[in-house]
């Protein structure tokens, strides 16, 4: 949990090199990732950490934080639905949580227990994978 020491910075100051500015024919979504790499760490909205996640953006340090909300409230509605966070945590690549085991195993404990049928079609098939690679 190491990375969760660095709140203050932002992302481009973890994960070099920065990026460069937005280009001026960007779409929305990049201006944002963009815009987000330069906001504090600890100032990350779980709508931030959704767009992030889901972009597979600087995952070593934005997995922990989406983690650490998961765990206190695993079906968070963070932008789009109830579940949308998790169903964007637990999608990552495998290769994504090799340097996260503890916080894979934490999060994967706790998947057994939530009540799927708040979430989208095929969901529980996800869930189950993840808990099936790290519980």
């Amino acid at each position: 949990m190491a990375r969760l020491l660095y709140l203050d910075r932002t992302l481009d100051e973890l994960d070099t090199p920065a990026w460069p500015p937005t280009p001026p024919d960007a779409s929305r979504l990049v201006a944002k990732v963009h815009a987000l790499r330069r906001k504090r760490l600890d100032e990350l909205t779980p709508a931030d950490l959704n767009t992030l996640v889901g972009q597979d953006v600087a995952l070593p340090y934005v997995l922990p934080l989406a983690v650490a909300l998961l765990l206190r409230e695993p079906l968070l509605d963070a932008y789009y639905y109830p579940g949308d966070l998790l169903l964007n945590v637990v999608t990552r690549p495998q290769a994504a949580w090799t340097p996260l085991p503890d916080q894979a195993g934490a999060l994967a404990a706790v998947l057994p227990c939530l009540p799927t049928e708040e979430l989208p079609r095929g969901a529980a098939v996800g869930l189950a994978r993840f808990v099936a690679d790290f519980g």
